[in-house]
């Protein structure tokens, strides 16, 4: 062997140690501005919403001393209460609540990324140019200071496939595979399975074959699943009777085809349910758009290069089956299901970017090249920024709805404690009224004979047994036809 050829491996090691701090100072950058993003277009003053109010409800300064508290239904899991403890336990301060959560988002960002910068060591830029596609999201904006699972699950995952695909796995390596999937498998035990699956098939292909590899996923996904099955026996009865009322209050988990509705919902609402009504908004795909235009080209650009490529590819087909539940079994849909989906998609799509970046600046007129793609990203983001402030709005006025019905039903001599009943939004009308949430017919005790004390219905009709109590319209709510109806008597 020459001289030259020894030395050789020692000159590539410091170019490939500077290219990597580099991406990393990239990653660290694109994590300060979705901070910066959140915290600017998402008020940290916004009402929390329904599910939010179910979570935070488990500690005492959210917990209404004046009822047993939010119903915590079979679909719900123990995550997002343990990350909102260090604050909601003590301070029932929304801001303080919402600050907390926009620092864990942005570490969760963080983290979910960081395996990137050497899993594809000929291209560590990708985990930040992956990050900032996923965090340009108006979903992944609006949701960061959120009491929401699905950002946490999709960073779990990407870090889980990040680490997945090292050359040579160690302890860390494994350690990184099993909290990445117990994140997932925490928040959403669904998703958990989703991931861990395909990366468990994964572990069985002669690339990656390692009985380490698999045994990280099977600890990471039992540790993650371990509060869900232990509380299914304590309040559900066992693990089927659980899946069985999570099955009812979804509405019948049942083969379905939600594809179109992926579309439909991308730009709202926050819950589509039902989503027969919503249609495709054209300027709204642009981040379909992009996938479409990019994925391919990054698959086409890491073809030369094995580690790359089969990167590339492992997180489009993990990615896939990410998706594939809320395609074919859930018969509703939100934006916010498919982040998991997104995260793992920007990897591909961040390789295309790249390769778009590349071609600009090999091409004879690299500025009119460089113009046209930088013209596309930004019509990306003016479209996502526009979406963050909508749905913002709608919802800031939509939730401070509950507080004008609340209002009403004070006004009609309703006080704690009391029973809310309604057709709409029950849950959280209640909590701000004061009130207790009437259950609904499947969910009621046996002997269960109450009759609410006042029910608010919203387009639409009384039962029978309250056809003769008095209608008040609540003024000045965003959404029409608020009702408040109390007993004669009253």
């Amino acid at each position: 062997m020459s001289v030259v050829e020894q030395w050789k491996p020692q000159r590539e090691r410091p170019v490939r140690r500077d290219r990597e701090q580099l991406a990393h100072r990239l990653l660290i950058a694109v994590c300060a501005l979705f901070a910066l993003a959140s915290l600017t277009l998402v008020p940290l003053d916004l009402r929390l919403g329904w599910d939010e109010l179910v979570y935070a409800s488990r500690f005492g300064p959210y917990a209404p001393d004046h009822a047993p508290g939010v119903p915590f239904s079979a679909p719900r899991t123990r995550g997002v209460p343990v990350l909102l403890a260090p604050v909601a336990s003590w301070s029932d301060s929304v801001v303080l609540l919402r600050m907390w959560l926009t620092a864990l988002a942005t570490a969760a960002l963080y983290l979910g990324f960081r395996p990137w910068l050497r899993s594809v060591p000929r291209l560590p830029y990708v985990a930040g140019v992956a990050a900032a596609l996923y965090g340009s999201l108006w979903t992944a904006v609006f949701y960061a200071d959120a009491a929401m699972p699905n950002h946490y699950t999709a960073m779990g995952t990407a870090a889980a496939v990040g680490f997945f695909l090292r050359r040579r796995p160690g302890p860390r390596t494994y350690a990184g595979i099993a909290a990445g999937v117990f994140v997932a498998a925490l928040m959403r035990p669904n998703d958990g399975v989703s991931v861990a699956v395909p990366l468990l098939a994964a572990a069985l292909v002669p690339l990656w074959r390692s009985r380490g590899r698999a045994l990280a996923v099977l600890g990471g996904l039992g540790a993650g699943l371990l509060p869900w099955a232990v509380e299914a026996y304590v309040r559900f009865g066992g693990v089927s009777e659980r899946l069985s009322d999570a099955s009812e209050v979804q509405g019948g988990l049942r083969f379905t085809d939600s594809l179109l509705h992926q579309f439909t919902a991308i730009d709202g609402p926050l819950l589509c349910r039902p989503c027969e009504g919503d249609g495709v908004r054209v300027p709204s795909l642009t981040w379909w758009v992009l996938l479409a235009a990019f994925v391919p080209l990054g698959l086409w650009s890491a073809r030369r290069f094995r580690q790359t490529a089969t990167a590339a590819r492992l997180a489009l087909a993990v990615g896939l089956c990410a998706a594939l539940p809320y395609v074919l079994v859930v018969p509703y849909t939100a934006p916010r299901f498919l982040l998991p989906t997104h995260a793992l998609f920007a990897v591909p799509a961040g390789l295309g970017v790249l390769a778009a970046v590349r071609w600009a600046r090999s091409v004879r007129r690299p500025a009119l090249a460089g113009g046209v793609l930088a013209g596309l990203l930004a019509g990306h983001l003016a479209m996502q920024g526009s979406l963050v402030s909508s749905n913002y709005r709608i919802q800031s006025e939509a939730r401070e709805d509950w507080a004008r019905v609340a209002a009403v039903v004070h006004e009609r001599g309703v006080r704690p404690p009391c029973l809310l009943g309604g057709n709409t939004s029950v849950i959280p009308l209640a909590y701000v009224a004061g009130c207790e949430p009437a259950p609904r017919p499947h969910e009621r005790r046996p002997g269960d004979r109450r009759r609410p004390d006042v029910l608010v219905l919203r387009e639409h009709a009384a039962p029978t047994w309250a056809r003769d109590w008095v209608r008040v319209a609540v003024p000045d709510t965003y959404a029409r036809g608020w009702r408040v109806l109390v007993p004669p008597d009253l």
